[in-house]
């Protein structure tokens, strides 16, 4: 198989396998709002933010896929870090999956290429970013305002990184800069809003 089949097999089985992470999030999201055990304070959250460490290990992995390749809508598994963990460990569970799932991606773009980068996005996206690679230091600092301003696709950036000459270290070091604070604040801004939904539909 040529290397543009490969990439539109990819892309296929990518948007395919992200139709029905909609739809079960969706199925769920509503089992969840009209069943009291799965309530915000009710006792699926007690009996998750309890479980100790395997809990945390199941969460932070869940999470680390997600970055990695994205099954349900993003930003919805850092809500429920933060409903489930609470403010400050939600925020520490997220951001450590996070982190290890954007070096992964750092990784398997630098080992494997475009052929890699170009399965998750449209042509339109990869050449629209892919563009600011020849724009030497500006696009590491392109790279830090995307982190840190809203509206980017973060973990395709990321792939991007790994196709640049960035080195790993200074990948990781704009990454833990950029990404703390507007984790926080934007996970707070959105849990606040899941909660509001499912006051008022119940």
């Amino acid at each position: 198989m040529d290397t543009s089949k490969a990439i539109e097999l990819n892309r296929k089985i990518i948007r395919i396998v992200t139709v029905i992470g909609i739809i079960l999030t969706i199925i769920l999201g509503w089992l969840v709002a009209k069943n009291d055990y799965f309530a915000i304070d009710g006792p699926f959250r007690e009996s998750i933010a309890h479980s100790g460490w395997v809990g945390i290990l199941i969460f932070i992995l869940i999470q680390i896929t997600q970055v990695v390749y994205p099954i349900i809508p993003g930003g919805l598994t850092c809500v429920i870090g933060h409903i489930v963990f609470g403010p400050f460990y939600g925020w520490v569970y997220n951001f450590v999956g996070i982190m290890i799932g954007s070096c992964i991606n750092f990784w398997l773009a630098r080992r494997y290429g475009e052929t890699l980068a170009k399965a998750f996005v449209d042509d339109d996206t990869y050449n629209k970013y892919i563009g600011y690679l020849d724009k030497g230091k500006h696009f590491e600092r392109f790279f830090f305002g995307a982190l840190v301003l809203p509206g980017f696709p973060d973990d395709f950036l990321c792939m991007v990184a790994g196709l640049s000459h960035m080195t790993f270290k200074k990948f990781v070091a704009i990454c833990l800069i950029a990404k703390p604070v507007t984790l926080y604040v934007y996970t707070v801004i959105a849990a606040e809003g899941v909660e509001a939904f499912f006051r008022f539909i119940n």
